[in-house]
């Protein structure tokens, strides 16, 4: 299974419950990224947070995440996000 994890708000939320989470989920097979709306240049905190903890992190750069992950050849099997409208919808 492909988990798509979002940063603001979701991992950081939380940031030990979604370590906990990452970790239990690699260990079963399960892949786990992080997809947040961020620009490439406003993710170095996302990067010292996540980097060797997840199998990738994506940058959509405000674009909606599942048509920027889909022109990737990403299909996440599961979505967790606190705004799960900017799945599909650009941010403004």
């Amino acid at each position: 299974m492909v988990i798509a994890l979002d940063y603001d708000n979701t991992y950081t939320a939380d940031p030990l419950l979604c370590d906990g989470f990452i970790v239990v989920s690699q260990a079963r097979g399960h892949s786990v990224m992080v997809a947040t709306m961020r620009s490439q240049s406003e993710g170095k905190i996302v990067e010292v947070d996540l980097l060797g903890k997840v199998d990738d992190i994506i940058f959509t750069d405000r674009k909606a995440k599942r048509p920027y992950l889909k022109k990737s050849g990403i299909f996440p099997d599961v979505w967790i996000d606190d705004i799960p409208e900017f799945i599909s919808t650009d941010a403004v």
